[in-house]
């Protein structure tokens, strides 16, 4: 069991826990994940990690609550306990003597992209971070990211706060004025696409986070499958951070549209279990 050490709600959809966990916080490094289960009744689910404290033996997370497992996990108050976590998986992302660096984190990624944006400027780069949401208040951890970056660019679909328009507009921008050695993008699929579309005309180096598409979190499931290089990828164990020039993000959107009518067709049975008294979670199907 671990022990939910604080608890803070960051916006109505996305939730910040930080739990005891000193095994993982012990070796854990920017860009890994770790895999959860709430409870006996619960699936396994990755996260990526956001921060850790070796002195205190935690971790956080920071969770968007979108099915049964992550609303489990946002509905956890301080005192609460998370029954399993396994960690630290994935490959981390190396930060040293890389130069400019840009992070972008859009929606829920933007928390994803903190501990990166944390280990470049520790690395001695300069880091420019660049913050995209559809909404003020589905903007997070602005504040996390101005400690990180020399400077960081706030971006709205909207406009309710900072500028209107997407990341890519800034990045666009900033590509123009100078020249960068790295782009680290991690958010919508949809977003590091037009990232990545960006930067290779200009031979600029870029990384995304694929994690977003991680389901079972061992390459035993074969849902986060990608091509990557014309081959074949799983983004838990080969990844999850990728050239963002050699992903067919075509073929990972075809993937993703396919898996939504399956996630709502799955969450459906497990709603209609739930009414008839069964309480079996999708995991015990």
């Amino acid at each position: 069991m671990h022990k939910v050490v604080r608890k803070e709600q960051l916006n109505k959809e996305i939730c910040l826990v930080e739990f005891e966990a000193r095994d993982i916080s012990a070796s854990a490094k920017a860009g890994q994940f770790v895999i959860l289960r709430v409870d006996e009744t619960g699936e396994r689910f990755p996260l990526t990690l956001y921060d850790w404290d070796s002195e205190k033996g935690t971790v956080t997370v920071v969770c968007q609550a979108v099915g049964v497992s992550t609303k489990k996990l946002c509905a956890l108050d301080k005192g609460g306990s998370i029954l399993d976590a396994a960690g630290p998986l994935g490959h981390a992302v190396g930060t040293k003597g890389l130069g400019k660096v840009i992070c972008i984190g859009g929606g829920v990624g933007t928390a994803e992209a903190c501990p990166i944006a944390r280990a470049m400027k520790t690395g001695g780069n300069d880091v420019t971070g660049i913050i995209g949401a559809r909404t003020k208040d589905l903007v997070i951890c602005e504040d996390e990211m101005r400690k990180f970056c020399d400077k960081v660019y706030v971006m709205t679909d909207d406009g309710s706060y900072g500028r209107k328009g997407f990341v890519t507009d800034i990045l666009r921008e900033l590509l123009e004025e100078g020249h960068y050695h790295l782009v680290f993008a991690i958010g919508p699929v949809i977003m590091m696409k037009m990232v990545s579309g960006m930067t290779k005309p200009r031979s600029v180096r870029t990384l995304v986070s694929l994690n977003s598409i991680m389901i079972d979190g061992t390459g035993m499931c074969g849902g986060c499958r990608i091509l990557y290089n014309e081959e074949p990828k799983f983004v838990c164990v080969d990844g999850p951070e990728f050239d963002g020039h050699l992903v067919d993000f075509d073929d990972l959107m075809r993937r993703q549209e396919r898996y939504k009518g399956k996630e709502k067709a799955a969450l459906d049975r497990y709603d209609e279990h739930c009414r008839i008294g069964l309480g079996r979670s999708l995991g015990d199907e």
